[in-house]
């Protein structure tokens, strides 16, 4: 009797203890912790890749100052073809300055074929998808400028096929030094020859009948040459629909340093614009038929640098992705079992309550029990 009396004390202190005894080793599972660590985790693996391959990358920085250099040359490269025989045509420049630059002095006549053959015309198909997709997005410049490296012309290449038929055009190519003053380069009917109020060109031998001022550009720029570099003329092609026909293009020059990891040149940069009509002395449309390309150059100079993220940034940056995913991640957990339990509180309080009145019951029970049990000593 007396070990039944001991064992029903033990329980009744048992359940009495307020603060019951937790074992050393005591850990809390939890599956909405463990599912927070893996998101967390997961999106900091993605973030962490994504800043790394923005550490990787470069972008083009361009700087803007006033070009105080007026006294050197600027060196033009051309590469045209016109519908005309070479001994019709003539090429030279004429500057502000009064000074003539001739086609003797760097350009070569080259007898050609107008049409191109069938790896060419693929390469000017290309060129000019290039050149609209320029117009429509500039951040491709910056992806030029990054590839651009120092070896020959990117030119047009050569034929692979062997025509029959007689050369039926001019190919204009070479490189002329110019003054760095406005000026006004042009291809027009007969050879130029000086003249005390400028120049002249002896075309008074040539019929109306062979003019034909159809044209191709496949390079024009100004400086130092750059393969991968397009320029906004190269690709171009015009078909004269009269043989009178003119065509100017009005240009402007921006001189250009170009800092980049592969290559440190000066180079020049240039927009134009484009306008063309027919010689009709009796509608009032004068002029000279051929092809005229007038510049200008900016005051301007600009620096374009190719910049990179310092590798101090990366591991501030990386560190501010680690501990604000960690922050994060911690504050949304507290925030969800905060609501959790604010739902659920009436719940677990009925249950509680419950709980609480079965065991005041039992405790009453015991007690009732222990008073009326006599002792048998």
């Amino acid at each position: 009797m007396r070990r039944l009396n001991r064992k029903k004390t033990l329980s009744l202190v048992k359940e009495l203890d307020a603060f019951p005894k937790v074992p050393e080793s005591y850990v809390e599972a939890s599956a909405s912790r463990g599912t927070v660590s893996l998101i967390a985790f997961s999106v900091m693996a993605v973030l962490t890749i994504m800043e790394f391959l923005v550490y990787r990358d470069t972008w083009m920085k361009y700087q803007y100052e006033v070009d105080k250099d007026y006294t050197s040359k600027i060196q033009l490269n051309i590469d045209i073809t016109v519908a005309m025989r070479c001994q019709y045509v003539g090429a030279d420049v004429l500057d502000l300055a009064e000074t003539m630059v001739t086609s003797a002095e760097g350009l070569v006549y080259e007898p050609v074929i107008f049409d191109l053959s069938p790896r060419q015309r693929l390469w000017q198909r290309m060129l000019q998808q290039i050149q609209s997709r320029l117009q429509e997005e500039h951040s491709l410049q910056d992806l030029l400028f990054k590839s651009a490296m120092r070896s020959s012309v990117t030119a047009l290449p050569p034929r692979e096929d062997s025509p029959t038929q007689l050369p039926n055009a001019c190919r204009i190519h070479g490189h002329l030094d110019i003054n760095k003053v406005a000026g006004n380069f042009h291809i027009t009917v007969g050879k130029a020859i000086p003249h005390p109020r400028g120049h002249a060109h002896l075309a008074a031998l040539v019929s109306h009948d062979s003019y034909n001022f159809s044209h191709r550009i496949d390079h024009f720029s100004f400086g130092e040459p750059l393969p991968g570099i397009v320029n906004p003329l190269d690709g171009t092609e015009k078909i004269a629909e009269d043989s009178n026909q003119m065509y100017q293009y009005f240009i402007t020059i921006v001189p250009t340093k170009l800092n980049t990891r592969k290559v440190y040149c000066d180079t020049h940069q240039f927009s134009v614009t484009e306008r063309e009509r027919v010689i009709n002395h009796a509608t009032g449309s004068h002029g000279v038929s051929g092809i005229f390309m007038k510049y200008d150059i900016s005051s301007l100079m600009v620096t374009v640098t190719e910049d990179h993220m310092p590798l101090w940034k990366f591991l501030v940056r990386l560190c501010g992705i680690i501990g604000g995913i960690f922050t994060t991640t911690g504050m949304i957990h507290g925030l969800a079992e905060f609501f959790v339990d604010l739902v659920c509180c009436r719940f677990k309080l009925g249950i509680y309550r419950d709980q609480e009145t079965g065991h005041m019951d039992r405790i009453h029970s015991n007690h009732c029990t222990e008073t009326l049990d006599p002792d048998p000593l």
